[in-house]
């Protein structure tokens, strides 16, 4: 039900009870609502993990069997378990597992299952009924990448080398000096990268990244677990400064030899969105200049690593941000998908390999989100987008032909999905703002029935829940809306006065506020809720899922609008008349962590508390990739540079701010927070600073639950 009210800024309200029949106040605390909580898994909606399918058959791992499901009938089936398998692998001279969770089905003809375990990679043949390969293999060998064909071609990294397991034997790449990695993510994960290592369709040939980052300058970090502390500096390029070099190698595992794309001179320059012909022929490569505003899809030959085409080019006057690999057409070789926001919003783009451009396959004020795959003979695409609202995804089926997009997930909410084999059927792992998670099985050709392999319960029946409310308000500039939720206190009364805290991130590839399981509210959202606290989150112009315009907004001065937006959100709140104004504190993480800072310098008046965790203080200690697109340099942008800069407003401080840093984040290094913490004591404000030793770029595990019972303690004492 939506409710249309009249205020400072215009709304929409549609209001979530947890539930109808409360019985009973929870006495609910941070282990139970907290990730790495003794208790926390208790409180989250049950799931079912590792699903997947094996062709057109459902798996359903388990810790004592594994069982396949019929997605015609629902018939399940223990295909084995978990005391078979062990015996088989110790009668082998391996070891056993101790569930099935992790099993992978990685082959067409889905009969064999890959068991990767410390030392050990085993092939189970169901056919023959038993481990027919048995794979010994480094117990520090990390990042694991398998070839798409053949049981005993692998690679992995292990340190700074990569090692290549094939039938001849295995090749090493190994750094000759220090500041060369062979085989792992480069440009530090952005442009989508999320590994190092790339097989040909045949299984022959892998690509691999080749970084040298010995021209960076170190930065010092320290590991203090020693009895005298001992240096533990990364590689670290920060914005307007020397960047690494970056070069993409193949090796042919069956001649042994192996090429270098010949992408001439390296140096400020991005390779990413690799990609492989269907006959391992070709492979293609995304390339962006260090401004980030020039892209090209560059064609190589596999066999010599001659450049020989750009088929496509991509420029903006901000920045062009590829994300994703082209993907070829299922059984046709000379077709691709192509994705990229040209008209403001990613969608689908048909190309042949000559780079023409054969027609836009989607369009509209949405995004395409992900591409899963396509139907068994290449007729249908299915992909998932933001069609219906922003705040939702959907899988969608696309005849490549007609054009024709049909919606395939109906339910409301947030729809997960994996494709089967041939595309006949998808699981469908949802969940919506009342709807705890719900999986499915279904036909991508809408007939015939569903499947449902579970139907979680809400994990607070019969507690008192707090009320969460799903609304827009307008944005800064008075026309874009913007999603937030709102989290009412437990036992709510509109005539009582509330304090409230906004958690907030703001920046780009983040949106906190879905249409998901109680609005996307996190567990500490809910404690301090039953505690008495209103809780916010607004999606400001910069987040994600709303477009190019939306999102670069803030080119070069990262912070400022993101602020104003946020101001409009007070403006909201304080126009609620169980919102107490004098007691409005924020919190936020990284961005997020930039962003509370910034609210309480910009706006000292307006927050009584804050807690920035690992905040970006000063852009030019950021680092280069994500720093550049969207500042560029300090160099070309020192007006940007200095107006973004919380140093220079450290004076501004009024309220009770707490910084909150890993002693060791490779991301936000610490020294945002000491700068900050100098500058405050030269301008004779005071700040409070906590310090995780040990942590990178987030507290997580068992020491998570103590971070909120501190950031509660803060906000308990001081609003």
């Amino acid at each position: 039900m939506k409710k249309i009210l009249s205020l400072l800024v215009s709304m929409t309200m549609i209001p979530f009870i947890g539930m109808t029949a409360q019985t009973k106040t929870p006495a609910l605390t941070l282990e139970d609502l907290v990730p790495g909580g003794e208790t926390a898994y208790n409180y989250r909606p049950e799931n079912l993990y590792g699903l997947q399918w094996r062709g057109d058959m459902c798996i359903k791992p388990g810790i004592d069997e594994l069982v396949q499901v019929n997605p015609v009938n629902g018939k399940e089936e223990t295909l084995l378990t978990l005391e078979e398998f062990n015996k088989e692998a110790q009668a082998k001279g391996g070891k056993g597992i101790s569930s099935f969770y992790g099993v992978e089905f990685p082959f067409e003809d889905a009969n064999v299952m890959r068991v990767a375990t410390p030392g050990y990679i085993y092939y189970y043949n169901f056919e023959k009924k038993g481990i027919e390969a048995k794979i010994e293999i480094d117990k520090e060998a990390q990042n694991l990448t398998f070839s798409p064909e053949t049981y005993g071609n692998m690679s992995f990294t292990k340190g700074s080398n990569l090692y290549i397991v094939g039938p001849n034997g295995t090749k090493s790449y190994e750094a000759d000096k220090d500041g060369i990695v062979y085989g792992q993510a480069v440009h530090r994960n952005e442009f989508g990268i999320m590994g190092g290592m790339f097989w040909s369709p045949d299984g022959n040939r892998l690509a691999f990244y080749k970084m040298d980052e010995s021209m960076v300058t170190e930065y010092p970090l320290v590991d203090i677990d020693h009895r005298i502390a001992q240096e533990a500096p990364i590689r670290y390029p920060m914005a307007g400064m020397t960047s690494h070099k970056v070069y993409v190698g193949i090796y042919d595992l069956t001649t042994g030899k192996d090429v270098y794309l010949q992408t001439g001179d390296p140096t400020d320059r991005y390779f990413t969105n690799i990609a492989w012909s269907p006959d391992a022929s070709k492979i293609y490569v995304m390339e962006l200049n260090r401004d980030q505003n020039h892209a090209q899809l560059v064609r190589y030959d596999a066999a010599t690593g001659a450049r020989e085409a750009v088929l496509i080019e991509e420029t903006s006057d901000k920045y062009v941000e590829p994300m994703h690999p082209i993907m070829f057409v299922k059984g046709d070789d000379s077709h691709f998908i192509y994705q990229c926001q040209r008209n403001g919003y990613n969608h689908l783009y048909l190309y042949d390999t000559d780079g023409k451009l054969v027609r836009q396959l989607t369009d509209g004020d949405w995004l395409v989100q992900d591409v899963l795959g396509f139907d068994e003979k290449g007729k249908n695409l299915f992909y998932r987008s933001t069609e219906v609202s922003p705040v939702e995804t959907h899988l969608y089926k696309l005849n490549l032909k007609s054009g024709k997009r049909t919606r395939l997930t109906t339910d409301e909410g947030w729809h997960n999905v994996a494709l089967s084999r041939s595309g006949k059927y998808f699981i469908d792992n949802y969940s919506s703002h009342d709807t705890p998670r719900v999986i499915e099985i279904a036909k991508t050709d809408g007939k015939g029935g569903i499947t449902t392999l579970l139907t979680a319960a809400d994990p607070f029946a019969g507690m008192a829940m707090p009320q969460i409310e799903l609304g827009t308000i307008k944005a800064a500039d008075g026309v874009t809306d913007m999603y937030y939720r709102l989290v009412k206190p437990l036992d709510f009364d509109p005539n009582k006065k509330y304090p409230v805290i906004i958690y907030v991130y703001g920046g780009p590839h983040a949106q906190l506020v879905q249409d998901i399981w109680q609005y996307a509210a996190g567990g500490w959202d809910i404690y301090m809720a039953m505690h008495g606290y209103v809780m916010f989150t607004v999606d400001n112009r910069g987040s994600e899922n709303r477009g190019f315009d939306f999102e670069s907004v803030t080119f070069r001065h990262l912070g400022v609008e993101e602020c104003k937006d946020q101001m409009e959100g007070v403006k909201f709140l304080k126009s609620l008349p169980y919102v107490d104004a004098s007691r409005i504190g924020v919190h936020g993480w990284s961005f997020g962590g930039h962003m509370t800072t910034a609210l309480m310098l910009r706006y000292p008046d307006v927050f009584k508390a804050g807690v920035a965790g690992g905040p970006v203080i000063d852009w030019k200690y950021y680092e280069v990739m994500y720093g550049e697109r969207y500042m560029d340099t300090p160099q070309s942008n020192p007006e940007g540079y200095k107006e973004t800069n919380l140093n220079d407003l450290a004076g501004n401080l009024k309220g009770r701010l707490m910084i909150v840093h890993d002693y060791n984040d490779k991301t936000c290094v610490p020294q945002h927070a000491l700068s900050f913490i100098k500058s405050c004591v030269e301008k004779r404000t005071y700040p409070d600073l906590f310090i995780y030793p040990g942590h990178d770029h987030n507290v997580l595990g068992r020491d998570r639950v103590h971070l909120y019972e501190n950031i509660t303690r803060y906000f308990m004492d001081h609003l």
